[in-house]
């Protein structure tokens, strides 16, 4: 039977090695001091890389690594040692482009605090204990907003999608009241 392919962790982190959004999928870290250290080191590691551009690759602690950086935000996704580094590279760039679409492509570190419940969100949609869920950035950026928005806010305030998905709510509950 084949397997299919399992991501580690995701990392986002500041410019610094800092915590920024993370999530775990593998018990590889059993310990918060465990976890730190490997961001500590992964980011030590790859920090002086020019992945500005396009998503760099490496090998570390017998791990895959994909990565990232985009301003002052480095985007990292981690499998087992025999995943295949394209299928991994999707997850990174559904993340990133995801993030892109629901900060409006302002994306930096005082952007991603301000909105960490939906790039928490983002994380959730693309993968679940490990196994990849989704790697399109629309379809992830849209179950996103449509899970995070506000149905007590003024129409004028919501995009159109949330506009009908509040109007729909509404109707079902005065239909069947």
């Amino acid at each position: 039977m084949d397997s299919f392919p399992v991501v580690k962790n995701i990392l986002l982190l500041d410019s610094e090695g800092k915590r920024v959004a993370v999530k775990y999928y593998s018990d590889d870290w059993p310990t918060n001091s465990a976890k730190l250290a490997f961001e500590k080191s992964l980011f030590a590691k790859t920090m002086k890389s020019n992945a500005r551009t396009e998503a760099e690759i490496t090998m570390f602690d017998s791990n895959i690594v994909i990565y990232k950086f985009v301003q002052d935000l480095h985007f990292y996704v981690t499998g087992g040692e025999d995943e295949n580094e394209l299928i991994l590279a999707a997850v990174l760039q559904g993340f990133f482009d995801s993030v892109s679409l629901l900060l409006r492509s302002n994306v930096d570190k005082r952007e991603a605090l301000e909105n960490l419940d939906l790039i928490f969100l983002c994380l959730d949609e693309i993968v679940e204990r490990g196994m990849i869920l989704e790697t399109d950035a629309n379809v992830i950026a849209g179950k996103v907003a449509v899970n995070s928005m506000d149905p007590t806010a003024p129409l004028s305030e919501q995009t159109i999608g949330q506009a009908l998905a509040t109007a729909r709510e509404h109707l079902t509950r005065t239909l069947f009241q």
